[in-house]
């Protein structure tokens, strides 16, 4: 589960010990093994006993989803994964091509939406805060799409191991449809400074101390996806859930490899 982290973060939260509904996800081949745990009301009942569940401490203080939030996908939809994410961060480029398929398979379909939340680790990244703060100029002057066509370009146009070349950002703000003079004014004004900071705080609260740190919400629930989990991993988590929201049964790890 690779994840970049700051050691100067408060510690992950975990979640409540008050599970509603969990999920073990096994992946022979990649001998990955991942379990998600949903805090709720009901008792505990282990989907798959292989992973055991952790000892939970506090609950997952997840801010809502607001119209304030940048979002692909239905914003109604059933499952909502909300990512904190650097741009400078080489596991998020993975993750953002991982949940880019993610969203074709299943954002089309209207049963998950994708949320974007900036958490830039700038001990790790020092250009990380400045994107951050141009992605809100383009999604200030833009919509949701100059948005999210913005971060595409940002992780797209670079190497894994690369920095973002900081001057394309005029370019990439106007591809995404929006001003390069406006762009221009509103990243050299810091307006969004603040707002890249409260993220970060908001991050925090919500257990984030590395990125890629994803938060899937079913309803009230709640469970973590930590690092950058492969596009079968987490391709696997978004079946189960929704065969278990259709009433279903989720195949096996097995049947499903």
């Amino acid at each position: 589960m690779p994840e970049e982290t700051n050691q100067n973060l408060a510690p992950v939260v975990k979640p409540s010990s008050n599970m509603g509904i969990p999920f073990a996800i096994v992946v022979g081949f990649a001998f990955i093994a991942i379990a998600i745990y949903f805090s709720g009301g009901k008792t505990n009942s282990a989907q798959n006993t292989d992973a055991p569940a952790p000892k939970a401490e506090k609950a997952i203080e997840l801010s809502p989803v607001t119209e304030k939030d940048f979002i692909r996908g239905n914003p109604n939809a059933p499952i909502t994964i909300v990512e904190y994410s650097d741009y400078d961060c080489p596991f998020c480029k993975n993750f953002h091509e991982t949940m880019k398929l993610i969203m074709e398979d299943f954002g089309v379909t209207g049963k998950v939406s994708w949320v974007y939340r900036q958490f830039p680790l700038a001990q790790l990244h020092p250009n990380a805060p400045r994107i951050a703060e141009a992605a809100y100029c383009v999604g200030e002057l833009g919509d949701d799409e100059a948005f999210w066509k913005f971060s595409d370009l940002v992780f797209g146009e670079r190497s894994v191991n690369e920095p973002t070349n900081m001057t394309k950002l005029p370019e990439f703000a106007e591809k995404a449809g929006v001003s390069r003079s406006e762009f221009n004014t509103c990243l050299a004004s810091g307006r969004h400074t603040a707002t890249v900071e409260a993220s970060l705080e908001d991050g925090v609260k919500a257990g984030a101390q590395g990125t890629p740190y994803s938060v899937v919400t079913v309803g009230d629930q709640k469970a973590v996806i930590n690092g950058a989990q492969p596009y079968p991993v987490v391709k696997q988590i978004i079946e189960r859930l929704i065969a278990q929201l259709e009433g279903g049964t989720a195949a096996t790890p097995e049947a499903g490899s």
